[in-house]
């Protein structure tokens, strides 16, 4: 595990993990207005995705996320996507999410680890 970066331009953590048997790296950056989520199994970028909390009257909060390029049709990085946000939201952090999954296996359970990973590692 690797200590939080604060040298410019962004702080950030990288990690290599083990998820369900594939090699994972994670890479969390905290930029003054977004934070981006890089998850990859494949060596590259794959579906990214962008979740925010939709400010409104509604005493629930409700969210966003949407997917900018990749796989549509996979709700499982919807759901991911939507963890997280909610993460980040209940923590006090009003910074959206963008978030990078480039994964070999989209079950539930790889997903999970990934979703603790980064809450366990958060830089908001």
């Amino acid at each position: 595990m690797e200590a939080p970066s604060t040298r410019f331009p962004v702080s950030h953590k990288k990690l290599s993990l083990n998820i369900k048997g594939n090699k994972t790296t994670l890479v969390i950056c905290g930029y003054d207005d977004h934070i981006l989520v890089m998850v990859s199994q494949i060596g590259s970028m794959g579906t990214i995705l962008h979740a925010r909390k939709e400010e409104g009257i509604s005493l629930l909060p409700t969210f966003n996320v949407s997917v900018i390029f990749g796989k549509r049709d996979e709700p499982m990085l919807v759901a991911c996507a939507r963890q997280l946000i909610e993460q980040i939201s209940s923590s006090g952090s009003t910074r959206p999410l963008v978030l990078s999954l480039g994964l070999k296996d989209h079950s539930a359970e790889t997903l999970r680890g990934i979703v603790a990973s980064v809450i366990e590692n958060r830089i908001w």
